[in-house]
């Protein structure tokens, strides 16, 4: 019951997930960072079966590296954009990755940018995105709130309102959600929302 979201406001971009490893009817943790920071000024959120999340997630992080040292530039966002595409469109046809991902960035020249990749590799650039089934209420809920040029705080308290309508609506909501950033000081996180912790393991 996984959730990403995010959104591009004026001069940043947000993106949200829900922290929750789960498989069939288990939870296995519930601090799992599905935001990766792919490089100084981008993030990647992925949401999908565990393995390819984590396999192609890390994947697109090394080539992204690797061209930077390849070549002393970094790719733009849309180039990454287009990369992960690419990787996804190539698996497709040979052994498919089950990932989705929203990929926010900030470029010097352009400002922030987020976008919208899928598992079948449909590339979009947005203004906001959402996978999992929690678009169903965050996408609701950005379609009634978000307009272009919001401030940090505007924007922190729409993935609120996003956060608190999936707690509030969906039947199996996951409890916590990382909410990074991406702006002209780089990729970072920015806040956790917890509603449950879990329990330290004692020690033998």
């Amino acid at each position: 019951m996984e959730c990403v979201f995010g959104l591009v406001g004026n001069d940043f971009a947000i993106v949200a997930a829900d922290t929750s490893a789960v498989h069939s009817i288990l939870v296995h943790k519930s601090n799992e960072d599905k935001i990766m920071i792919l490089d100084s000024h981008k993030l990647i959120a992925a949401s999908g079966e565990s393995g390819d999340r984590v396999q192609f997630t890390e994947y697109i992080q090394k080539n992204v590296a690797l061209y930077q040292f390849r070549n002393g530039i970094p790719l733009t966002t849309a180039a990454a954009a287009n990369f992960t595409r690419g990787e996804l469109a190539t698996a497709l046809r040979k052994n498919p990755y089950f990932v989705n991902i929203l990929l926010a960035g900030y470029d010097k020249e352009t400002g922030p940018s987020l976008f919208y990749i899928d598992y079948i590799a449909t590339l979009h650039k947005v203004d906001k995105g959402a996978f999992g089934y929690g678009s169903y209420f965050s996408l609701a809920m950005m379609d009634r709130h978000y307009h272009s040029g919001m401030t940090v705080e505007e924007a922190i308290d729409l993935v609120d309102k996003c956060i608190m309508e999936i707690r509030s609506r969906l039947v199996v909501a996951p409890p916590n959600f990382v909410i990074k950033i991406v702006d002209k000081d780089g990729a970072r996180e920015y806040a956790w929302r917890e509603s449950v912790k879990d329990a330290a393991v004692p020690l033998a």
